[in-house]
């Protein structure tokens, strides 16, 4: 049974979305501050963190922040806005995904489950080297001139399906399926800030990027030959 953290202010809105968690089959905790996030984990590690962004005490963005300092635990972040800078500074912070409220309980369940299966551990041995980078699907760890590089679980597989396909130019529509989990709708900025957080932990150049290039109207391409 998965264990899910619920941090949400709205007492109402806490107690049914805890109710239809656990009619579902998970165990839910349920905090309304953002102050007592990090004790909580300490105490017991979820399996998922659904943040609201406007709390009390520190905002989700800060508690975001914090956490993916510390855990690789998925966020998935709750926001009322629907502005592309509230969703931009929370994949930013590390978030795994967001949804915006008012959210069906059906959508919100379909993320959850979205996001927990690509937490689920990799049993194929494979490996993918190219030059001085290094890719362990099985660790899922990846080494950069022999110095292991940090990334999110999303991070990391959009880096593997990016590697696995080195040298071929993957639709943006197509990256945004795999690994979102449904249809691009023309706003959704998700894929965007992970290939930047990609290049930077990459140290590819952000400005002209030569590792993981866009190519304009088609999608991103991983380029082989620029690892040494």
């Amino acid at each position: 049974m998965a264990h899910i953290l619920l941090v949400e202010d709205d007492l109402a809105l806490q107690q049914l979305t805890k109710e239809y968690l656990v009619h579902n089959g998970f165990s839910v905790a349920t905090i309304a501050n953002g102050d007592d996030v990090m004790a909580a984990l300490h105490t017991r590690m979820p399996d998922l963190i659904i943040l609201d962004v406007m709390l009390p005490g520190k905002d989700g963005f800060t508690v975001c922040r914090e956490v993916r300092d510390k855990f690789n635990v998925p966020i998935l972040m709750l926001t009322a806005k629907g502005e592309d800078f509230d969703q931009v500074v929370g994949l930013e912070f590390g978030a795994d995904d967001y949804v915006i409220k008012p959210v069906e309980p059906r959508v919100l369940l379909a993320r959850i489950n979205a996001v927990l299966r690509r937490q689920q551990p990799v049993k194929v041995s494979e490996e993918l080297v190219f030059g001085q980078l290094r890719i362990d699907k099985t660790s899922r760890q990846v080494f950069l001139h022999q110095q292991e590089v940090i990334l999110t679980s999303h991070e990391f597989e959009l880096l593997w399906l990016l590697a696995s396909n080195a040298g071929e130019v993957l639709n943006r529509d197509y990256v945004h399926q795999k690994m979102i989990g449904r249809e691009y709708d023309g706003l959704d900025r998700t894929v965007d800030v992970r290939i930047s957080r990609l290049r930077k932990k990459l140290i590819d150049n952000t400005a002209r990027p030569y590792r993981i290039k866009t190519v304009w109207g088609q999608g991103y391409l991983f380029v082989s030959d620029a690892w040494e």
